[in-house]
């Protein structure tokens, strides 16, 4: 009889609460504030923050911190807006820090 296999997903550090997929994964070549960060194209199983006005290394965005919503650690940030128009495509993605996030189902 076949395993059942679920899908591979990332979870928050902290808690192990289910916040994003494999598949959501736009890119791995993201900074965040505590070095490596992945972009998502959706997050889940998180509380989105005030929205703010952030200088970040490619231009000033609108973004808005991500938090866990089972034990409220902070996972990134969403972008809200861009500024520059080379960075619209980040609208509405999600940015999670690497070291606040662990594979699950690899």
């Amino acid at each position: 009889m076949a395993e059942l296999i679920g899908p591979r997903l990332y979870s928050c550090c902290n808690c192990r609460n289910h916040v994003s997929l494999h598949d959501d994964v736009i890119s791995k070549a993201f900074q965040g504030r505590n070095g490596r960060a992945f972009l998502f194209s959706h997050a889940m199983n998180i509380v989105v923050g005030p929205k703010e006005d952030r200088q970040l290394l490619t231009g000033l965005h609108t973004v808005a911190d991500v938090y866990c919503c089972e034990c409220r650690e902070v996972l990134g940030w969403k972008y809200e807006r861009a500024y520059e128009e080379t960075q619209k495509y980040k609208e509405g993605k999600f940015i999670l820090e690497k070291s606040k996030i662990v594979k699950e189902n690899w």
